[in-house]
């Protein structure tokens, strides 16, 4: 049962092996403070949304099964949202700004709620959705460690590096899209690597 955990931190990760949710990766990873409230509010999500949905999943008729799922997304969506207006400092939250009322539409969180939580028991669908959550908040954190790091010369806003000089454009978009690149390519190599070994 631990496994639904486990495979979706590297071996399904939904950032560098299954490559969905790439738009808010994209978006708020340009400092580890956002990645990690974005990862904090998409794995709350994500293990609510999962197991609400394994709950009631022999209730909801196969033609409304989506919108129904939107729904329950959407609740736990605008919980988050209000809590972490609460809880974080205003300027992480604007920062993020669209990015949390569009988790209701996140491709991770539809695609594990369809392809997972309405198939299995409450307990996989649970620890499928913090295995998920977890998985994207480190791809999302790695992403920002480089960019913010490249990008500011800090991390979690603390300067790292005296006398670095900041390569700004980490700090903007055709830096994520840099960066995500890389890293795709550095994961897609490992994993090839992994299967030639194998094959050996």
């Amino acid at each position: 049962m631990i496994g639904e955990f486990t495979k979706c931190l590297i071996r399904r990760n939904p950032i560098f092996v299954l490559m969905v949710g790439l738009c808010p990766t994209l978006a708020t990873s340009n400092t580890v403070d956002n990645a990690l409230a974005m990862g904090m509010a998409a794995t709350a999500v994500l293990l609510c949304s999962n197991v609400i949905i394994s709950l009631i999943r022999k209730l909801i008729p196969q033609g409304v099964r989506l919108g129904c799922y939107i729904v329950v997304i959407a609740s736990f969506v605008t919980i988050v949202e209000l809590w972490m207006k609460a809880l974080f400092r205003p300027e992480v939250s604007e920062a993020l700004g669209i990015f949390i009322p569009l988790i209701v539409v996140n491709c991770i969180i539809i695609y594990r709620a369809e392809d997972f939580a309405s198939k299995h028991g409450v307990l996989a669908s649970a620890l499928d959705g913090l295995g998920m959550g977890v998985g994207f908040t480190g791809a999302l954190v790695l992403v920002a460690v480089f960019r913010e790091g490249l990008g500011s010369g800090t991390f979690c806003g603390l300067q790292w590096a005296g006398g670095f000089t900041p390569i700004a454009v980490m700090s903007q978009a055709p830096g994520a899209f840099l960066t995500l690149g890389l890293l795709l390519g550095f994961f897609k190599w490992m994993g090839l690597r992994k299967r030639a070994r194998e094959m050996a």
